[in-house]
């Protein structure tokens, strides 16, 4: 589900899923002149059909997992992302009313007994199970640097006035360094996707008694909960649930 929020006019996030393919993607857009919406929206369809082609070729990871194909999965995740960034930064040259436009990027493909994760920005991505859950992504801004500089405590960071300022972006410019890890998965994985319009809001005891509770109605609990505490952004969130 994607939501416009509270305060905002426009909904500049975007989210792809396709449980055939296994592809489950969160974009955070941003820019003027509509531009964070076209960003969002392109960088998703990129990644999308970069990944169809690939699959057919590149097949499912199974268990034993060598060196080799680890890396190309990485490479697969990457190039897709970075297809997506030049394609954004070519249209912002063309259009100087969209210079600068960008999207975050959280992406994950569920690919046999693996999953790859690509990530720019900082949309997350969580792994939750019945009793705890685990950030997959590292947030790619100045309040996440500084947090791990150990410059500000977490409090401070909370009411910190750069906590929207990010640190990589996909097509703000013409080339991005891409996040990608490969991991097993297990039966009954459920995993939450989602923008900076969700996750700005949650508390850590929020999200594995809201996950439990499934489906739609989950992700329909996360959207009011973060209209409920503010809705100042674009509220972006997918659960992916694995039997």
């Amino acid at each position: 589900m994607s939501d416009v929020g509270r305060k905002r006019k426009t909904n500049e996030d975007a989210l792809f899923v396709d449980d055939e393919l296994g592809l489950y993607i969160v974009a955070d857009g941003m820019g003027g002149h509509a531009a964070g919406e076209i960003a969002s929206r392109e960088a998703t369809a990129t990644i999308y059909s970069m990944i169809k082609q690939a699959v057919r070729e590149f097949g499912e990871l199974k268990s034993p997992l060598t060196e080799s194909r680890t890396r190309a999965a990485c490479q697969l995740m990457e190039s897709a992302i970075q297809a997506a960034t030049s394609i954004i930064y070519s249209m912002a040259e063309l259009d100087r009313q969209k210079a600068g436009m960008g999207t975050t990027i959280s992406a994950l493909l569920l690919s046999g007994e693996y999953g790859i994760i690509g990530h720019v920005g900082d949309s997350r991505i969580y792994h939750v199970t019945a009793e705890k859950f685990e950030q997959l992504t590292e947030d790619h801004s100045l309040i996440a640097w500084q947090l791990k500089q150990g410059l500000i405590s977490e409090e401070e960071a909370m009411v910190s006035p750069y906590r929207n300022v990010i640190t990589r972006a996909v097509g703000n410019r013409d080339h991005v360094e891409v996040d990608t890890v490969v991991f097993p998965v297990e039966r009954n994985s459920r995993f939450l996707l989602c923008s900076d319009g969700l996750h700005g809001y949650l508390r850590s005891g929020d999200i594995v008694p809201t996950v439990s509770i499934g489906g739609e109605s989950a992700v329909r609990q996360f959207v009011d909960l973060a209209n409920q505490r503010g809705g100042k952004d674009n509220i972006t969130v997918i659960l992916v649930e694995l039997s």
